[in-house]
């Protein structure tokens, strides 16, 4: 059997190192050929507000997947990122896409990319089953395929269940941290839409956007494609 190819898409900087380490370690462990991809092939960093200071001590990362996180910034893979914007790159040769999320205003690189929206019109179709290629994304990532359209100019999850950040999450950490960071935690802004309103609107019906208010990762994995979209709190 054939090792399954990974890719994690990334911004530059932004991502939530336990929304990236995380599946990165598990990959590994599992033996997954491993690659990463931003822009221009820039190697990329997580929120460093999440991984140091005193953020990171009442918010951030455990130390735990701070030091997974120390292994992960020195591995090859991620010291030799893709770009995504090269004329010849392609999702088409991974079996497995991640999308990580975060809350820095970085993410929007990835998000609002047209190069990146292209690529994944291509490839998600190829996530129908019985194929076994997998389009993943965890918390703000879910808003890559939600912004990512096809021919008809619709979502391309715009039929599926999905999850992602619960709006009653993002409205609390807002503005339980307004005082002191002010529109951090809104990664559009202060007044824009929380990312559970963003993903809903592409959907064909509201009620495909399934939350939990529980406290534990949460993930919706999809019957006719093969999707899995997680949300860490």
């Amino acid at each position: 059997m054939s090792v399954p190819k990974a890719l994690i898409m990334m911004a530059d900087y932004g991502h939530d190192p336990t929304e990236t380490v995380v599946p990165y370690t598990a990959m590994s462990k599992a033996g997954f050929d491993i690659s990463f991809a931003t822009e221009h092939g820039k190697v990329p960093q997580c929120d460093k507000r999440m991984l140091e200071g005193v953020w990171q001590k009442l918010l951030g990362a455990t130390q735990a997947v701070v030091d997974l996180y120390t292994i992960m910034a020195t591995s090859t893979e991620i010291q030799r990122p893709l770009s995504w914007t090269a004329p010849d790159f392609t999702l088409d040769t991974f079996d497995l896409v991640l999308f990580p999320g975060g809350h820095d205003k970085g993410l929007r690189q990835l998000i609002d990319s047209p190069r990146v929206h292209e690529l994944v019109a291509l490839y998600f179709p190829q996530t129908k089953k019985p194929s076994r290629k997998v389009a993943a994304a965890i918390c703000h990532g879910v808003m890559v395929l939600s912004e990512s359209k096809d021919t008809s100019g619709r979502s391309v999850i715009s039929s599926c269940t999905t999850t992602t950040l619960p709006a009653f999450f993002e409205r609390f950490i807002f503005w339980t941290t307004w005082p002191a960071l002010g529109s951090y935690y809104k990664t559009y802004g202060a007044w824009s839409d929380n990312t559970a309103t963003f993903v809903q609107k592409a959907l064909s019906n509201p009620a495909q956007l399934k939350t939990s208010m529980s406290s534990v990762p949460y993930d919706i994995s999809h019957m006719k494609k093969i999707i899995f979209e997680f949300r860490f709190v």
